[in-house]
């Protein structure tokens, strides 16, 4: 009989069916969230976790003899000590792919409130400025025609091949940049500094790494176009936030839009919030939590997870229930 428990079931939504995980095991517990100091408590006899976001450090992997398999309701795996898992051989599972429709939507629905400068007009009506207005338009806030721009791409994976084919039916043309401060351009693909200065909209689909934080800080908002936009639907420290801070305020670039902040939840504040240009739009990391999105990450996190649990137990043909 294995021994199944879901760490934080309240991060993927209430709307979804988790039956296709509850299935795999014999005892099944749900947590809504937890508590780093409750993960060992909670997790004492079991030989799967899932979680999305909850922190597993070595110190708990260490207090978790029975574990087996982490199923992480994610792509990345930051939150678990990777190198502990190695090390007791305990198996670390993702899902990679579930959530590219969904991003790529959420990154053009971005791309097009700040183009069609949705917020300053929202604000304009808001304030009953239409309503004074002395002809039947408007155009204190020029918008901005996407067809025949450039979208320039950092991380090509599936997130930035779905954005690229969206891009392409707007007609815009796509750019797709080289690593940072690589030795050698792959074919397809310029360096990091020609896309940041030759694009008119940059979007950001690349992990998070030791490489790659502040990614884009002051040097590379520099090089992009005065009217620029920065779209961040991947992680936030890809991003300087006191540069782009900077850059927003005496308008080195046109706008920015951000669906993650280098502190998640922003608890402690983030001076990104106390902006108040109508050129900055923040969203509350949404663009993977499309209802269809969470379901098919569930769907196949159990199914990573079943196939893994057939590969340790299948010298003893465990029966998995």
């Amino acid at each position: 009989m294995i021994n199944g428990v879901l760490l934080d079931q309240a991060t993927l939504g209430h709307d979804i069916d988790l039956s296709c995980l509850s299935q795999l095991f014999g005892q099944w517990q749900t947590y809504q969230l937890t508590d780093g100091n409750d993960v060992v408590s909670r997790a004492q006899h079991a030989q799967v976790i899932v979680t999305n976001k909850v922190q597993i450090t070595r110190e708990q992997l260490i207090a978790l003899p029975a574990l087996k398999v982490i199923g992480v309701a994610a792509t990345g795996t930051n939150n678990i000590d990777m190198q502990c898992a190695k090390e007791l051989g305990i198996c670390v599972v993702n899902v990679q792919g579930y959530g590219d429709n969904a991003v790529a939507q959420h990154t053009f629905n971005l791309i097009l409130q700040l183009a069609g400068r949705s917020a300053a007009y929202h604000q304009f009506i808001a304030q009953g400025q239409w309503q004074k207005s002395p002809f039947f338009s408007n155009l204190d806030f020029p918008t901005m025609e996407l067809a025949g721009k450039t979208l320039g791409i950092v991380g090509y994976g599936g997130l930035g091949q779905a954005t690229a084919k969206i891009a392409e039916a707007f007609g815009m043309s796509v750019l797709i940049a080289e690593r940072k401060g690589a030795a050698t351009i792959r074919d397809y693909r310029l360096a990091f500094e020609t896309v940041l200065s030759r694009s008119d909209v940059i979007s950001l689909h690349c992990p998070l790494t030791a490489d790659n934080y502040h990614l884009i800080d002051k040097k590379a908002l520099t090089l992009m176009k005065q009217t620029a936009l920065l779209i961040n639907t991947a992680r936030g420290p890809l991003v300087d936030e006191q540069a782009l801070f900077d850059a927003l305020t005496a308008q080195k670039i046109g706008g920015a839009a951000l669906d993650v902040l280098s502190q998640e939840p922003p608890v402690d504040g983030n001076l990104l919030l106390d902006y108040r240009g109508d050129n900055l739009i923040i969203t509350p990391h949404i663009a993977w939590a499309a209802l269809e999105a969470r379901q098919r990450l569930v769907t196949m996190l159990a199914s990573n997870i079943k196939q893994t649990l057939l590969q340790i137990n299948s010298p003893t043909q465990t029966k998995i229930k």
